[in-house]
């Protein structure tokens, strides 16, 4: 009979992503198990290897961010707060500058590897679904279609944030918020005739 597990995956996947944050794509299974006061056995024992924990990891991060954007949405009454919301939230888990950007060199290990550029489209692809969700929901008459619309939020977001990281001014949420009002602010706008002076 196998003895139960005292150290979850989510416990390990979580000091993984502080230790990713704190150090970059240089990491080290020690530094994990370290950070989760475990033994580098059960780090490697649970996920084999170093790629094994950054697919675990990326794994963690989209349920994570599907689930926060989910409840940002859930918490704003007005549809179209809800999608600003659920836009600014994708990246809500970077943190500072620094880890930022250390999450930022890890999107180079991720488009170096196969395996792990197809965990990443699917992390994106969950979270268009979730943006999709709120466009449908939200009364923007100059939208284009959901899809379109959802796939154009997911790449502001994900651009303002690289940017952010690379040149950071005031707080991510700030920049998100006031990049996804630019668009948003737009899309409401119904379209009116011109008038001749």
């Amino acid at each position: 009979m196998a003895r139960p597990k005292t150290i979850t995956d989510d416990r390990l996947l979580a000091a993984a992503a502080v230790v990713a944050g704190r150090i970059g794509p240089a990491f080290t299974l020690a530094q994990v198990a370290g950070e989760a006061g475990v033994s580098v056995g059960t780090v490697a024992g649970r996920f084999g290897s170093k790629p094994g924990l950054l697919a675990a990891l990326t794994r963690y991060t989209t349920a994570n961010a599907v689930a926060a954007v989910r409840a940002a949405r859930m918490a704003e009454p007005d549809p179209v707060a809800a999608l600003r919301a659920a836009a600014v939230s994708t990246h809500g888990g970077l943190g500072d500058a620094e880890s930022a950007a250390n999450h930022l060199r890890l999107l180079g290990v991720d488009l170096g590897d196969a395996r792990l550029t197809a965990l990443l489209g699917e992390h994106f692809a969950a979270l268009e679904v979730e943006l999709r969700a709120a466009v449908e929901a939200a009364d923007l008459p100059a939208a284009p279609p959901p899809p379109v619309a959802a796939r154009v939020l997911l790449s502001l977001v994900n651009g303002a944030s690289i940017d952010w990281s690379i040149r950071p001014s005031g707080l991510l949420a700030d920049r998100l918020t006031e990049d996804t009002d630019a668009v948003l602010d737009a899309w409401r706008r119904t379209t009116e005739p011109m008038r001749g002076n």
